[in-house]
């Protein structure tokens, strides 16, 4: 006797959404990656830092708190101003993330 199987609910909210969000993702990417290399190594650092840090995970927030003060704290001792700021625009945006992005 042949059963049906059972058929797992697809976890895409419609057809091809990941591969949508794939997209975006990598168009934001280069994006972010075009702008950072036609500014200032301590803008650039600082902005792909802030821009990328907005979209972490709030449950993640406090580890890329701790990354970002790790990284402004050896960007500024080996006055390397693109770890340096990139270190502080991650510390800003991971404030905001763990401050008002809610779980």
């Amino acid at each position: 006797m042949a059963e049906k199987a059972k058929e797992k609910p697809n976890k895409e909210p419609f057809p091809g959404a990941y591969f949508i969000g794939l997209v975006i993702t990598l168009a934001l990417l280069v994006v972010v990656v075009a702008v950072g290399a036609g500014l200032p190594p301590a803008l650039s650092g600082f902005l792909v830092a802030l821009l990328l840090g907005v979209t972490v995970n709030p449950k993640y927030a406090l580890g890329f708190l701790s990354a970002g003060v790790f990284s402004a704290l050896l960007g500024f001792a080996g006055s390397e101003p693109q770890v340096a700021w990139g270190g502080v625009g991650l510390i800003i945006a991971s404030l905001l993330v763990w401050r008002f992005i809610k779980t």
